[in-house]
């Protein structure tokens, strides 16, 4: 394991300073993209989805809750699955309170292909209260590109068509399912588009990932410059379902699970 290098105090400070330069402008240049965001143009949705719901079925427009904005998580369950996606789950884990996101008048749902019942049965296992609306009837996820399948819609994936998804080595567009966030505008009845984002771009939702970010070994994964500890359990991923981890020595082990991705 790589461990940063010992100094004194005061060369600490040093370098700290250093990187705290770096910091500032990252936080001006994020200000920057959020302004972007805001300008981005927006598409009118004028196609009727509708959701299997708690109490009944629902609308695109009955996710809004009556507030203006709508930020759809998009939580791979697809509908064969036992269980949900570990990595959707661990983002999950770290929604917040409600309250804050509805003081700006914006709601948070969750969205999945998998039938309610499977999906309610997993939000009482997470102990989650996030709105989770199924979406199993409906081309709302091949809409979104966040289910690939050839057979429903033309593949794309993060902005990318087909043939430049195969360059990358995805090569499996049956049911495929993949990870978002979309989000809405609604004036008045009238639903809008303005945003969507896939791939790295949810990471700034995950709280645990930041927060580790901020640690001498980061996110303990090989990609990562320098490296830290790089432990990578069989499955090439470290994060379980918040009830799959136990304790093995100094490290963290995981409780073997079926499903899911």
């Amino acid at each position: 394991m790589n461990l940063p290098e010992i100094v004194s105090r005061e060369e600490w400070v040093a370098a700290r300073k250093g990187l705290l330069a770096q910091e500032k402008e990252f936080t001006r240049t994020r200000d920057r993209l959020n302004a972007e965001r805001r300008r981005l143009p927006m598409v009118r949705i004028d196609k009727e989805y509708v959701f299997e719901a708690r109490d009944d079925r629902a609308t695109l427009l009955d996710l809004f809750a009556g507030r203006r904005q709508l930020i759809v998580y998009h939580f791979m369950f697809g509908p064969d699955w036992d269980v949900g996606c570990e990595g959707c789950s661990i983002l999950v884990d770290n929604i917040g309170h409600p309250a804050h996101l509805h003081a700006r008048d914006t709601s948070l749902v969750l969205v999945s292909r998998a039938p309610l019942p499977k999906l309610l049965a997993f939000q009482k296992r997470m102990g989650w209260t996030t709105p989770w609306y199924s979406s199993h009837n409906s081309d709302f996820n091949h809409d979104f590109h966040v289910t690939l399948d050839e057979r429903v819609a033309p593949v794309e994936h993060n902005f990318e068509d087909r043939a430049a998804l195969e360059r990358r080595g995805l090569t499996e567009f049956r049911g495929t399912e993949l990870p978002g966030v979309s989000v809405f505008l609604r004036d008045g009845a009238a639903i809008f588009h303005t945003y969507s984002t896939y791939a790295r771009g949810t990471d700034l939702l995950n709280g645990t990932f930041n927060y580790l970010d901020l640690t001498a070994l980061g996110r303990q994964e090989p990609w990562e410059q320098p490296p830290g500890r790089s432990w990578l359990p069989a499955g090439g991923w470290w994060w379980r379902r918040h009830d799959e981890y136990r304790a093995e020595g100094r490290g963290a082990g995981v409780v073997a699970a079926n499903g899911g991705c």
